[in-house]
């Protein structure tokens, strides 16, 4: 899809109604749907999604996006609330993440972790830490790792992470996907 279409698809499902053509600036009615999240595989490889998010801030929806935190989430537009991934060792990309995204984030944003074992959350217990990121962004989430339906890795369980946390008295949230709490892990498209 192009990136109008895209936008007509939004409005479409925000219950937007067209505006008279004389009609300048931001939409400033009632919209049943005022927030778009940009997510996917990694929003942020698909050199479209910059006018795309520019359009939609424009248009007045406040705007987030989840990223893996492999590319630099500066050339956003500022009003963007960044979700950004910071990957733990065992997901075998901890060496993915940009550091430059620690500059490009700030009070409205999240960092999250996705944590599968006591190694991870040490990991993340300590870059949370040193780059003081309670201190840059609007929260910092841990988040347990969900068992692979298939059985190819085994999951955290949620307690044994929130234990942890208190533990440490950590200034963290707990994130849990709570589409695989509702539905099957396995599930696609919820």
């Amino acid at each position: 899809m192009s990136v109008d279409e895209v936008m007509a698809r939004v409005e479409e499902l925000a219950g937007v109604e067209e505006r008279p053509a004389s009609e300048n600036g931001p939409y400033n009615g009632k919209r049943s749907v005022p927030l778009v999240e940009l997510t996917g595989g990694e929003p942020l490889l698909q050199e479209e999604i910059y006018p795309l998010a520019e359009k939609l801030v424009r248009a007045g929806y406040t705007v987030m996006i989840e990223t893996s935190g492999e590319r630099l989430v500066g050339r956003l537009p500022r009003e963007v609330i960044k979700i950004v991934d910071v990957k733990c060792p065992d997901s075998g990309e901890a060496d993915t993440f940009d550091m430059e995204n620690l500059d490009a984030v700030d009070e409205k944003d999240e960092i999250k972790f996705v944590i599968s074992s006591r190694k991870d959350y040490e990991f993340a217990r300590e870059f949370t830490r040193e780059h003081r990121l309670n201190e840059k962004v609007k929260q910092v989430l841990f988040s347990p790792v969900f068992d692979d339906p298939e059985g190819k890795w085994k999951g955290l369980e949620p307690r044994q992470l929130v234990e942890w946390m208190l533990e440490d008295g950590l200034p963290v949230r707990l994130g849990l996907q709570l589409h695989k709490f509702v539905w099957h892990p396995a599930t696609k498209g919820v």
